[in-house]
This record gives C-alpha cells, structure tokens and sequence, in this order.
C-alpha cells in the first residue's frame, strides 16, 4: 500500500520542485539585492538598476532574466527601456514556502513590544463617527477594501460580533478600530470569523495597528474562535506583514477575485488557528 504526502505529512513533491526553483534563483547574492532594489522602489529601468549596484549592463539583464524567468518581477518594455517591477505574488510566496518547508505548525500569539501610548477598549456608541471616519481614510489608500462606500453605521453594528469590536485611542483620540464578523450563520462554522483592521491615517506607523491585532486575536482565543481569516491586497504588503507577526499563515493567493473600481484585483487568504485546542 502505497501513501500520500497529505497522509504522511511530508510536502509534496510538486511543491518542492517549485520551491527549490525559488531557492535556487536566490542562491546569487546579486539576485537578492536586485529583488530588494526592485521591491524598495516599485518600478525601476534596467539602467537604473545597473548604476545602484554597480554592476554592469549586460550582468544586470541577465540576473533580471533569471528573477522573472522564476516570476520574482515582471518586465515591462517602452521603447528602448526595460522597466522592472516586483511580481507583489512572491511577497507572499515565498513566505509561505519557508514557513512549508520549516513544517511550521505552532505560531506564536504576536507581538508583545507594545506601544504604551495606545490604549484598547470596547468599541462605543460614540465612536462610530470616528470609526467611520477612519474606515475612509483607510478606502482612500486604494489597498484596504474592495468597498468603494463607507459602509452604514446600522450595517456594519448588524454583521460585527458584540464582544470583538475594538477601538485604539491615542492621547484620548480614536486612532483605530478592529472588528470579527462570522463568516456563516451555520453552526459548524461558530467559531470562524473574518477580521478586519483600520488606522487612521494621523496614526499610522506607531503601532497602533499591532496593538489592535494583539487584542483581537487574544480575545478570540479567549472566547473560543478557533479560525481567524482575512484577505489583504498584495500591495499591503505592511498589512501582510503585520498578519504574519500575529500568527497568521498565507494560505493561498485568490487571483483576479473580484473588480476594484473596474480593475481585476487579486487577494492573499490568510489566516490564524487558536493557540491551543478549542473546547
């Protein structure tokens, strides 16, 4: 009898060839630093390229070539000019293909460096204003939501759970907010819901959004929601990363899921097990 890589817990071997494909572009050192370059500034031309690493023309094409032959960046050619640009699939690829190989199973709760300054609580009756307010600025970055509307007040109060609604205040201003809605209205799903995170523009960058994180996913542990999920942009790369420090796995890249003002937009699915075994 033969068995399978699901039943062995080994990684199959499909995605260990694609893996070591990945790896083994990396292996030249002059690779990452190009991947990196790319990253860092989005869109850059081959020649710019060339004279921040200083390197020359031809050794700079061929290393390109090789990043996107694995589909690290995408190339784009206007006239005589190669521009270069990060393929936002692999930001959350190659993650996930570390954390496969590793066997990782047991990820920590998040973070636990703190910021003093920023206090959480129970959202109120007189923060939805400010909660709404936030959810603007936050449909405004063009990489938060696929709504195009802030939602209404009545709404957003009838699909949020009572006990997971948080808000994050900063010298007495309400920075940022956290909610979980149930992703079915069947028993068997009870204990999986769909979060959603928000900064207010003012407040970005000072941790308020891991303080609203570190809250939601201990207070789901505590209350027996054994399946925290969410989908973020591949251009929230900030927001991936703040996931990931939560214990939050990437579990796939939902490709051209749905239409963002006309665009077909694609999606990373992550999500967070409890900590420990559910009751």
């Amino acid at each position: 009898m033969t068995t399978t890589a699901s039943e062995t817990g080994l990684l199959p071997a499909e995605d260990a060839a694609t893996y070591a494909e990945w790896f083994a572009c990396l292996a030249e050192p002059t690779r990452v630093r190009l991947l990196h370059a790319v990253a860092a500034a989005g869109t850059i031309s081959v020649g710019t390229l060339t004279d921040q690493l200083g390197i020359s023309q031809s050794t700079c094409s061929h290393h390109v070539r090789k990043l996107a032959d694995v589909g690290f960046v995408l190339l784009n050619k206007e006239r005589t000019t190669t521009f270069v640009s990060v393929n936002t699939a692999c930001c959350t690829g190659l993650p996930h293909a570390a954390d496969a190989v590793m066997g990782v199973v047991a990820r920590p709760c998040c973070p636990d460096d703190l910021p003093e300054d920023v206090t959480i609580r129970q959202l109120e009756p007189g923060d939805w204003a400010d909660v709404r307010r936030i959810y603007a600025e936050g449909i405004a970055t063009g990489h938060a939501t696929f709504e195009t509307d802030v939602p209404a007040r009545k709404s957003l109060e009838a699909k949020w759970l009572p006990d997971h609604r948080w808000v994050a205040e900063v010298d007495g201003q309400v920075a940022g907010w956290a909610a979980a809605t149930p992703v079915s209205n069947r028993d068997c799903y009870s204990g999986v819901a769909e979060t959603s995170v928000y900064v207010g523009e003012d407040f970005r960058g000072r941790g308020v959004g891991k303080s609203l994180l570190h809250k939601q996913v201990t207070a789901a542990d505590a209350d027996g929601l054994w399946t925290l999920q969410t989908s973020i942009f591949p251009e929230n790369r900030a927001s991936i990363a703040l996931h990931n420090s939560a214990g939050f796995r990437t579990v796939g890249l939902r490709e051209r899921i749905a239409q963002h003002h006309g665009v077909w937009r694609d999606t990373v699915f992550l999500e967070r097990r409890r900590t420990c075994d559910a009751d």
